[in-house]
């Protein structure tokens, strides 16, 4: 009697937290003993550890990716009537953060090795509103810092980094987050850096601008009384929680970015020829929170069925462009070509520190096998 084959998850968030189960349950605990659930020194601990991992002076722990990317632009003074140049190719929440300042979107396409926006795709986009450029480093690579710092520094506008998938990335052995005005990281529990629910960051090297965002990000208050609020703020918040769990899986973050570049190499070596991995320049430490490939033209639905088939999780990361998507729809005149043609063509393969050569070997095999890629 032949065996069903074992599935390879997508992601495997259970193996994530078997391998720091016993701090998890301690850190609850701890947690629950105490009564310290919002706020306090477990917040305090963590963002001093992740703003120096990520090589930035300040960390601001908030409650969720998407706020803390808003509360950068909003920290920085933009606002109604200016323009924020962010890439096509990236999760709406970019776009979002955007839009809920009040400011404008403009959309600028991508590199078609890397899918990530260039010096060149900005300078495009850019006009005499432009206050600002959000840089996604996507799917766990840096842009290239030379290129667009170069840019940005030519057209005089203030570079905000989307790391939401970038902890623990590098360009020339510069971290994510340490690059520009200011960077906003996600914490959902898929990234490589996951907490045990939502929760997000944003790090800084401004002083007075970390000051401004930690008090909107807490309903506004004072820094000098908790009876004052000096600005209009909000509730968003690191639970002290989360923060302890955060603290916990820092300490292997390093191993587990690791893991996933041995399986992207794995990858790289036992791929079929008819599908392209996208391309890590050298100059990238890439973390590879997503391995995304392309496939030819018309072929990603029978591919897809494949691989459900053989059991294998896979995703599309992203199949409709965020300059399409009806919120933000810039109309037929907006062309996007690269982010565009990629939108039909990536699929996102299996990729967590927990694959092992033989999963993806198997991953590799499925591929192989379909007509469409023989």
């Amino acid at each position: 009697m032949s065996t069903s084959p074992k599935p390879i998850p997508f992601l495997d968030l259970v193996a994530d937290h078997a391998d720091v189960r016993p701090e998890l349950d301690a850190a609850w605990s701890q947690a629950v003993d105490t009564g310290g659930l919002i706020g306090g020194q477990a917040v305090t601990d963590f963002e001093d550890a992740f703003a120096a991992y990520q090589q930035s002076d300040i960390c601001i722990g908030v409650g969720n990716g998407t706020d803390a990317l808003e509360l950068i632009l909003a920290g920085a003074g933009i606002g109604p009537g200016d323009e924020v140049i962010i890439p096509a190719n990236t999760f709406i929440a970019t776009a979002e953060a955007v839009v809920r300042c009040g400011a404008e979107v403009t959309f600028a396409d991508v590199d078609p090795e890397t899918l990530l926006v260039t010096g060149d795709t900005i300078s495009a986009a850019v006009t005499p509103r432009t206050a600002a450029v959000m840089a996604v480093h996507l799917y766990g690579q840096m842009v290239d810092l030379d290129d667009v710092g170069a840019a940005v520094s030519r057209h005089q506008i203030a570079l905000v980094e989307d790391a939401a998938q970038a902890h623990g990335a590098s360009w020339n052995g510069v971290r994510a987050g340490s690059a520009g005005l200011a960077a906003g990281f996600s914490f959902y529990p898929g990234k490589n850096l996951g907490a045990l629910g939502d929760g997000g960051a944003v790090v800084t090297n401004d002083p007075a601008l970390a000051e401004t965002i930690r008090s909107m990000s807490n309903h506004g208050r004072s820094s000098h009384s908790k009876y004052h609020h000096d600005l209009l703020g909000r509730n968003s918040r690191l639970d002290a929680l989360q923060a302890r769990a955060l603290a916990i899986k820092l300490e292997r973050l390093d191993d587990w970015n690791d893991a996933r570049r041995s399986a992207a190499g794995w990858y790289r070596k036992h791929l079929p020829a008819t599908v392209r991995p996208l391309t890590i320049r050298d100059q990238s430490l890439a973390v590879h929170h997503l391995g995304v490939i392309e496939v030819p033209e018309g072929t990603r639905d029978e591919i897809g069925a494949a691989l459900d088939e053989a059991k294998v999780g896979w995703g599309i990361h992203y199949p409709v462009p965020c300059h399409q998507q009806v919120p933000f729809q810039a109309g037929p005149d907006v062309s996007m070509p690269v982010t565009e043609a990629a939108a039909s063509r990536i699929l996102s393969l299996p990729m967590h520190p927990h694959l092992t050569e033989e999963d993806v070997v198997r991953v590799a095999e499925v591929l192989s096998g379909h007509s469409a890629l023989a």
